[in-house]
């Protein structure tokens, strides 16, 4: 449905794209779980985990899916604020909120927490146009909302002959039967061999217009969580974004 949102952005059925609205804000390790879970505590430690917790293990993933329905946005700027309530985590954030402005004009913000209680997974991605508005959450991975202003909302269904050839190429078992994590692993793992196979051919076309996470996927995610902390750890200011 990822790829049904890219295709329906392409063909500017949301109109100029205005904002984004991430989130990935579980309840999970709302107490120090990490002191009896060891499978848990290298999250929470510098030493393995680096300079943050929830920005880089749970805030990468709804950013890089909002980099694949709109990849045609690029950040300029962020600030963003982070917090430690288990207060043993800290300096690791196990809440934070990131602002971000994009080179059109747009805004995105995003909301990342392992302290939401009562919450799964509460990973969503909303991209608001000027016309309509689409939005995905990972709790019901086989729908899509598309809502245009001033008609019914709509739910679009994985598998079904109204969604996109680009949508439809990464349907296994057709609709009414639900597909989830695996099943999306199994289609990135896909790419990456169609990837590999077309740069063996030399077929360089093929690449410059199919997408896949590469490394500088990668690398974006690693250098947009530096710059977190970084605007973080200065109370909060605007830091330029400058990884293109």
């Amino acid at each position: 449905m990822i790829q049904q949102a890219r295709q329906m952005i392409a063909e500017g059925m949301l109109g100029e794209i205005r904002i984004i609205n991430m989130q990935f804000a579980h309840g999970f390790h709302n107490e120090a779980v990490e002191l009896q879970a060891e499978s848990t505590r290298w999250r929470v430690t510098p030493k393995y985990a680096g300079p943050s917790y929830v920005l880089g293990d749970l805030a990468t993933h709804p950013l890089f899916i909002a980099e694949t329905m709109v990849p045609n946005l690029n950040i300029t700027r962020l600030m963003c604020a982070r917090q430690s309530f288990v207060k043993s985590r800290a300096p690791l954030e196990d809440n934070a909120f990131v602002l971000m402005e994009y080179n059109n004009g747009a805004v995105g913000s995003l909301w990342t927490s392992a302290v939401n209680s009562g919450a799964m997974h509460s990973q969503k991605v909303r991209v608001i146009g000027e016309k309509a508005s689409i939005e995905w959450w990972d709790e019901r991975p086989n729908q899509l909302s598309y809502e245009v202003q001033g008609e019914p909302a709509r739910v679009l269904e994985r598998g079904m002959p109204y969604l996109s050839q680009q949508a439809l190429a990464d349907d296994r078992i057709g609709g009414g039967h639900p597909e989830g994590l695996f099943e999306a692993w199994a289609n990135l793992y896909r790419r990456y061999a169609i990837a590999i196979d077309a740069m063996d051919r030399g077929d360089r076309a093929f690449l410059e217009t199919f997408w896949y996470p590469d490394v500088e996927a990668g690398l974006h995610g690693v250098y947009w969580v530096e710059q977190c902390v970084k605007s973080a750890d200065a109370g909060g200011q605007w830091v330029d974004f400058n990884c293109h």
